[in-house]
C-alpha cells in the first residue's frame, strides 16, 4: 500500500486543475480586463486604467508615440459631445508563461462622429505580469489595421494613358496593361496584380493598402514616370514606352 506521503501527493495531483484549465482561466481574466480597458476609453474612466496599468508600463500607440502610465492617465477623457462609440475586443489569443502572459487581439471600433459612422480596427499586443494584486499590464503596442480605399471608375481613354513600361533599373521594370477593361500591373519576375484607381493618377493594389502608384507628369501633362509610394517613401520608375 502507498504510504501517507504518497497518498497526499496523489490527492493534491487529483485536486489540482489541469494545465489547460489554468490557461483558460488566465485567458478569461485577461480578456475581461482588456475589455474593461477598452470600455473605459469612451467613458474616460481613469480608475480602470489606473487599476490595471503597472507603474512602469510602456504604452506605444498606433502613431508610434511611447507613453508612461502618468501620460496615459492624463490623456483619458470622456468622448466630447456629439461623439459616441464602442470598442469590442475580438480574436483574443493568450500565450501563458506562468507569472507573465502575452496577448494579442483586435480592437473593433465603431464610432459615431456627429452623425457620421466610422469603423476602425487595431491590432494590439500586450504583456501582463501577475502580481499580488492581480494581473497588471506592463507593456502594450497598438497597430492600425489598414483597409483598401474606395475605388473609382475612369474613362477607358484615361486608363489606356497609364499603360506602358516603367523601368526602375535596366533589368527591373513594371508593366501596366489594360485587360478586360481593368488595369493590371506586373513587375519583372513577379505575378500580375490587379490595379484599381483611387483618384486620377493614383492607383492601388487590393490587399496592399500601404502602397500607392502615382503617375508623374511633365509641365505639358505627359506621363514621364511612376512613383511607387510606401508611406512617405518613393521608388521612381521612368517611363520607357
Amino acid at each position: 500500500m502507498p504510504n501517507l506521503c504518497s497518498r497526499i501527493i496523489l490527492l493534491v495531483a487529483a485536486l489540482a486543475p489541469p494545465a489547460w484549465a489554468r490557461a483558460e482561466d488566465v485567458r478569461a481574466v485577461l480578456k475581461r480586463q482588456t475589455q474593461e480597458l477598452a470600455d473605459a476609453v469612451g467613458t474616460g474612466s481613469v480608475a480602470v486604467w489606473d487599476k490595471y496599468l503597472d507603474s512602469q508600463v510602456l504604452f506605444v500607440d498606433e502613431g508610434g508615440t511611447v507613453a508612461t502610465k502618468k501620460e496615459m492617465l492624463d490623456q483619458l477623457k470622456p468622448l466630447p459631445e456629439g461623439v459616441s462609440g464602442t470598442i469590442a475586443v475580438t480574436d483574443f489569443v493568450v500565450a501563458d508563461h506562468g507569472d507573465v502572459a502575452a496577448t494579442t487581439y483586435v480592437e473593433d471600433e465603431h464610432e459615431n462622429y456627429h452623425g457620421h459612422e466610422l469603423h476602425c480596427q487595431y491590432r494590439a499586443t500586450d504583456t501582463w505580469k501577475k502580481t499580488a494584486e492581480g494581473w497588471r499590464l506592463i507593456a502594450s503596442q497598438v497597430l492600425a489595421l489598414r483597409t483598401d480605399p474606395p475605388a473609382i471608375a475612369l474613362p477607358a481613354a484615361a486608363l489606356e494613358s497609364y499603360c506602358g513600361r516603367y523601368a526602375l533599373t535596366p533589368t527591373i521594370a513594371y508593366e501596366i496593361r489594360l485587360k478586360a477593361g481593368a488595369l493590371e500591373g506586373q513587375q519583372t519576375g513577379r505575378k500580375p496584380e490587379e490595379l484599381r484607381v483611387e483618384a486620377p493618377d493614383v492607383l492601388f493594389v487590393p490587399g496592399r493598402p500601404r502602397y500607392r502608384y502615382i503617375f508623374l507628369r511633365d509641365a505639358a501633362g505627359k506621363i514621364t514616370g511612376l512613383a511607387q509610394r510606401r508611406e512617405a517613401w518613393d521608388l521612381v520608375w521612368k517611363r520607357e514606352s
